[in-house]
Parts: structure tokens; sequence; C-alpha cells
């Protein structure tokens, strides 16, 4: 399965970003297979609105079957539900870690967002 997981930083060790829509960074994995990809999220980072809308249309484009993150807004969480992407919140530690956690089926999948708009 194709994941995004929303990161501070640009490799597996970095910490899972809590915020969905000014996530600096989605690190995009296949969970049956090796490797990474890296996808900038600055031009949404220090957006003044529209920050989980525009973050998940980005994400629906990289083609990713489900988003791993702390918390999603309500516009964000329309956006990505719209694309067909699940959705799993309460991701912390590092990439590496939220990887495991996904795999084991430690994550709840979501059907609601868990923080109000212009949460940071």
């Amino acid at each position: 399965m194709k994941i995004a997981i929303t990161s501070q930083g640009q490799d597996l060790d970095s910490q899972v970003d809590p915020r969905f829509g000014r996530a600096k960074f989605f690190i995009v994995v296949d969970t049956e297979a090796d490797g990474f990809t890296v996808t900038d999220n600055s031009m949404n980072l220090n957006a003044a609105q529209g920050a989980g809308i525009q973050a998940g249309r980005n994400v629906v484009e990289l083609g990713v079957e489900a988003v791993v993150t702390g918390h999603v807004g309500p516009k964000a969480f329309a956006t990505l539900q719209a694309g067909g992407v699940k959705l799993y919140t309460g991701a912390a530690g590092t990439i590496a870690e939220a990887i495991e956690q996904f795999k084991q089926g430690k994550l709840q999948q979501t059907d609601a967002p868990n923080v109000e708009g212009h949460w940071s």
C-alpha cells in the first residue's frame, strides 16, 4: 500500500509532523517495497489560509491510498475523503516508527477531522 506520512524532515529518522496541512514534508512509502520519496510541502507551511485543502490536493495527486499524520482539520479531511484517501491519525515518533505502527494495525482509521480549522 502506498502511504504518505507527514514529516518534519526528509528521512525515516525524522519526526512525524503532527499537522497535516502545514507539515514540512510528506514522505511517501510503499509498505510492500523498500524505498521512499519526499515531497516538499513548504508552499503550504506559512499559507494564510487554505493549507489543508491544497496539501490534500497535492497528496491525492501523489496517488497514495492512505495518509498517516497526527491531526487533520475539516477542510483537509473533506479533500482527502473526496480523493478516496484513507486517513490514519494519532501517529507520533519517527517516520520509521509510524510505518511500523501502520503495518501492525496500531493506528486507527479515522472518519472525521480531529482538530478545528486553522489549528497549528
